[in-house]
């Protein structure tokens, strides 16, 4: 197939990515047709999937404008994916125009799709890295350009936690990265779980065996093994809900089901 222009050099296009799965959910342009065939899989067995991400991003903005409202003007975004309209810079900066906002992935289309988008906006950065190699990502030149981490930070870890398997040692990762906060910080994040999706667990799974199936497993924590991230937090309230359940902008009984799959919590760093 034809390489579009703001596809890099060197990625298979004929390899499904999360990330522009993801894109696709969120009614975005930057995936392929490999990833739509993938996505659409997935939704076979949970139609909502696009509902799924939807709250997500709309629980992302409000974490957001809360970190700003707390006097918050620095962002560590890991796993960030591909832009699309009220990212982490939109949102903080229109609150704070000081804010700033270093994103962090691993993929090589959100990477050059992001440098492309941020183009211009001195506040923000973004930088090739993996999760699961935390102090690269601390050790990264646009971190040091743009971030004081002697000063409070929020860091986001938002739909990416999922795809780190148990072997990875998610929890060691984000422990420290959370070492390397100063007090005051927040940890902002989402992460995939059996409870809440409004479908038996047995047909959830087969969404689940679809990101098997194309390399990038998805993990699915309980609730008691997704608050571990926040060792080290103190939840801010509500706690560890629901994504339309943590301080809503419109009633709560008017969202879609598949809104209350997972659970998102905001923890402050004592």
């Amino acid at each position: 197939m034809e390489r579009p222009a703001w596809a890099p050099q060197g990625i298979d296009l004929s390899v499904p990515s999360v990330s522009r799965i993801y894109d696709y959910y969120l009614g975005g342009s930057h995936n392929f047709e490999v990833d739509r065939e993938a996505a659409r899989k997935a939704m076979e067995f949970m139609p909502g999937l696009p509902k799924v991400m939807q709250a997500n991003r709309a629980f992302m903005r409000r974490a957001v404008r809360f970190a700003v409202e707390q006097g918050i003007t620095q962002f560590l975004d890991i796993g960030s994916g591909i832009p699309t309209f009220g990212n982490v810079h939109e949102v903080a900066q229109s609150v704070d125009p000081d804010c700033r906002v270093v994103y962090v992935d691993h993929d090589p289309v959100a990477v050059a799709h992001s440098k492309a988008v941020l183009e211009g906006n001195d506040l923000t950065a973004v930088a090739a890295a993996d999760l699961r190699k935390p102090q690269e990502i601390l050790d990264s030149p646009e971190v040091a350009a743009l971030l004081d981490l002697g000063r409070p930070v929020a860091l986001l870890l938002v739909a990416v936690l999922h795809f780190i398997e148990d072997a990875d040692d998610p929890y060691t990762a984000v422990a420290a990265l959370r070492d390397a906060l100063a007090p005051g910080s927040l940890l902002i994040l989402t992460h995939a779980s059996y409870e809440g999706i409004p479908v038996p667990q047995e047909q959830a799974g087969g969404a689940v065996g679809v990101y098997r199936t194309i390399r990038n497993p998805l993990v699915m924590r309980s609730h008691e093994e997704v608050a571990r991230f926040f060792d080290g937090y103190e939840l801010v309230e509500p706690g560890l809900v629901a994504m339309p359940e943590w301080r809503p902008d419109t009633p709560v009984d008017q969202e879609d089901p598949y809104a209350f799959s997972g659970c998102v919590g905001v923890g402050l760093r004592a």
